[in-house]
């Protein structure tokens, strides 16, 4: 065996030996909420439409953040990589001061807003809103739990920790499955349950972050200098995550305006392909700690063999994803729908959709890379021009040029391809492969 090969297989185990656990990680959430809604489903449609609006609100909002787990781990991998450990473990402190302060935030903006908010949503007052402002009131009480959770694995994935978060996120989403239909059936509470279920399970999880946090450092103060720092690369993450959010949104917008059947279809493929990304996902995360890591210990030509190794690992995952897509392009749908509308609507979708897989994967890779290695305003600036000038304009247009769901799918489409060519431009070009515990 050459060198260079012997060279190159511990980087290849690290990379799956980080992607694995964070995929089961990334995939507890959305498995609970499929918990969740399934037990409030058996109230009846009124409690589940309830579920849905102050859901969406909530998660919508709390999203906005998530710049906790993924910030925090690029700038705690590069700390890691240059040795300086302790540094590494106090970025978690400081992104834990901001969960808890944006937290708090987020509780006194639900409290003050939840009924306005939920009004919105439902277009009036009843019995729906009504539910929705409860579960959304009770839920919010969370949201620095929540946020915790969120620092608390971006500091453990930067150094490269992925055996705890793993076990938390198991513990957490199991008691509030547990505790859910108890809540809601034996208990007598209903659509609250669901939301107390919640809490107490986001509260058990940051409560053994926090505790690993402590045992781990001694570095408990905030830092104005590190907090201000995670302030400006949140920033520009918080802008990349509404303009995505903000494309999904407009999509389905659009599809609704061209019909029922079409909106149905297009959630369906929509959700499978939210869903599918978290498989993609979690090659990001194990670029942005191994790439990250690299650059902080001034190992710039690893850094780059990483960047492209990830790379090939999540477009050959996107690859079989594709692929099994079109092999079930008439069984799944029928998963979710048979109404005959909606079935033709996902046909015409789903060729787009599958075909996507492939570039949602490298693009993904290369977001890891560039977030790993602080580049931050570089991919702000890329998804905004992508949304403003690949998916707005096919989109909008789709009504009044007749393009229907073909029309929305191409505009996804181009989202996607417009990152894709930037990503590869800016990882191919090498500025971003700057050395340094505090680079980036």
């Amino acid at each position: 065996m050459s060198p260079s090969a012997d060279r190159s297989m511990p980087a290849q185990r690290g990379v799956l030996a980080l992607a694995a656990p964070a995929l089961v990680v990334l995939a507890a959430e959305p498995l609970y909420l499929l918990v969740d809604t399934a037990v409030v489903g058996h109230l009846g449609s009124i409690p589940l439409a309830a579920l849905a609006l102050g859901g969406g609100a909530f998660a919508f909002t709390a999203f906005q953040f998530n710049f906790l787990a993924y910030g925090t781990t690029s700038v705690a991998a590069r700390r890691f990589g240059s040795g300086d450990i302790e540094g590494a473990r106090g970025q978690g402190v400081q992104a834990s001061y901001l969960a808890v302060g944006i937290g708090l935030a987020m509780i006194v903006f639900f409290q003050l807003l939840a009924d306005p908010i939920t009004r919105a949503l439902a277009g009036g007052t009843g019995i729906v809103q009504a539910q929705a402002e409860l579960w959304l009131r009770i839920a919010s009480l969370g949201a620095p739990m929540v946020l915790l959770t969120l620092a608390g694995n971006g500091w453990m994935r930067g150094v490269q920790d992925t055996r705890r978060p793993l076990r938390y996120a198991l513990i957490a989403n199991v008691v509030s499955a547990v505790l859910c239909p108890m809540l809601v059936y034996p208990a007598g509470m209903g659509l609250a349950g669901s939301a107390v279920a919640n809490v107490v399970g986001q509260s058990l999880g940051a409560a053994l972050f926090v505790r690993a946090l402590l045992h781990d450092t001694d570095r408990r103060r905030p830092d104005r200098a590190l907090l201000r720092s995670q302030i400006v690369m949140g920033r520009d993450l918080a802008i990349r995550t509404l303009v995505l959010q903000g494309s999904f949104l407009v999509a389905a917008g659009v599809a609704a305006r061209i019909g029922t059947a079409e909106v149905g279809a297009h959630l369906i493929a929509l959700q499978l392909w939210l869903f599918l990304a978290l498989a993609l996902d979690s090659f990001a995360i194990a670029a942005q700690s191994l790439v990250g890591e690299s650059l902080g210990a001034d190992r710039l030509d690893e850094a780059r063999a990483t960047a492209w190794r990830v790379a090939r690992y999540g477009t050959v995952t996107g690859v079989v994803l594709g692929a099994l897509l079109l092999l079930g392009r008439d069984a799944i749908p029928q998963l979710f729908s048979s109404d005959p509308g909606v079935l033709a609507g996902a046909a015409t979708v789903w060729w787009w959709f599958a075909l996507m897989q492939p570039l949602a994967g490298l693009v993904f890779a290369l977001d890891g890379v560039l977030m790993g290695s602080g580049d931050v305003a570089f991919l702000r600036t890329l998804t905004i021009v992508a949304g403003m000038l690949g998916f707005l304009p096919l989109t909008l247009l789709s009504i009044p040029l007749g393009l229907g769901l073909h029309g929305i799918w191409a505009g996804l489409t181009a989202l996607i391809v417009i990152r894709l060519v930037g990503g590869c431009l800016r990882v191919r070009g090498g500025r971003w492969a700057v050395g340094g515990a505090g680079a980036g």
